[in-house]
């Protein structure tokens, strides 16, 4: 049994007792906050803000950071940033596969840079590359980049679209929908059905929530009950049933940050997830460093001693990462509903893959 599934267990009877410290099922770790686009709705990186960036590690610490996310879990996403621009990335996926035995490595991509890093992608589980339309023209604007670098990244995901075979790993989409790209989604879903691509779709969050467009567009309602049908009849859609229906109707639900945990760049621990911890209160911060604790349950026994356990009473911020894994822990039934029903639940990992 691995790690993220003992963990998956585990948090059900701390959920029983009232425990809200969960164990994490995967780690989103950014190697370098450096991107090199310069996404229209990204409110956290691209390439204008690289100049404030923190350097990131070198090679050495950044193995150590892994070690240390080892010590409590076995699945692990490099994020960004655009990851890829890590001067050591290829070494440092190596090292996850096959020094510490990573039982699944995640890339979120903007799939640029892909063709530069052949040697990585067999020791890679998931390739998840951002698509939010097929118009070139205009996914460009959106992502302010020179011309050219549109054809790159379509030809980078037909071509290792072709070669999941090859090379082992499940390659995704994600296609964040903005009031603006909303009409051509369907456009990502159709390319994706083509190219065998399985393709997830999130709405755009404006501080933390979906844009206020989007809540009051029956356009957008129309196209997640399509998705819905969709899956149902057996399309290549991530997202359970329970997410895309919590996305139509903007449900809450009892969110379990501490499931999906975020390392910066630099090693800290962002407790008790990245929206809180941003925000600079006293419900949450940058606890401790992963190079200054010998593993991972002691980092969290020092974010819980400075901030307490996760809040009780969040709002929800429906991000995916975070709604998904929640929205599963809390209903094991439906969980195993999810994964005995769809296909595509099964090959993505469903809680494991946490876009966003």
């Amino acid at each position: 049994m691995s790690t993220s599934t003992r963990n998956y267990w585990k948090n059900l009877g701390k959920l029983f007792q009232g425990n809200r410290l969960l164990h994490p099922l995967v780690v989103s770790y950014y190697p370098t906050t450096y991107c090199n686009f310069n996404c229209a709705y990204c409110e956290d990186f691209g390439a204008r803000r690289n100049p404030q960036a923190v350097e990131p590690l070198p090679l050495t610490e950044a193995q150590q950071v892994l070690r240390v996310i080892r010590s409590g879990v076995d699945k692990l996403i490099f994020t960004g940033g655009e990851p890829l621009l890590y001067p050591h990335i290829d070494a440092l996926i190596l090292f996850a596969k096959q020094e510490l035995g990573f039982r699944q490595l995640t890339i979120l991509t903007n799939g640029s840079l892909l063709h530069d890093h052949e040697a990585a992608l067999p020791h890679l589980d998931r390739v998840v590359i951002s698509l939010d339309t097929t118009d070139k023209a205009h996914w460009e604007s959106i992502l302010n980049v020179s011309a050219g670098t549109i054809d790159t990244v379509f030809a980078n995901l037909e071509s290792y679209a072709k070669r999941q075979g090859e090379f082992g790993y499940q390659m995704m989409v994600n296609c964040v929908v903005t009031p603006g790209t909303l009409a051509e989604a369907a456009g990502v879903l159709d390319f994706c059905l083509q190219h065998n691509i399985l393709v997830s779709f999130s709405p755009q969050a404006v501080n933390n929530w979906p844009h206020y467009d989007l809540l009051v567009d029956d356009a957008y309602k129309a196209f997640l009950a399509r998705l819905i049908d969709l899956k149902k009849s057996g399309a290549p859609i991530l997202g359970s049933m329970a997410y895309l229906q919590t996305l139509l109707e903007f449900k809450p639900y009892s969110c379990h940050p501490t499931l999906v945990p975020r390392i910066a760049s630099n090693g800290d621990l962002l407790y008790p997830c990245r929206p809180i911890e941003r925000e600079g209160t006293r419900l949450g911060g940058r606890p401790c460093n992963l190079l200054e604790v010998t593993d991972w349950d002691e980092a969290i026994r020092i974010a819980d001693q400075e901030y307490g356990p996760p809040p009780r009473l969040c709002t929800s911020c429906f991000q995916q990462c975070y709604a998904e894994a929640s929205l599963m822990q809390e209903a094991p039934l439906q969980y195993l509903a999810e994964l005995i029903r769809y296909p595509t639940s099964r090959k993505a990992g469903l809680i494991t893959y946490a876009p966003g």
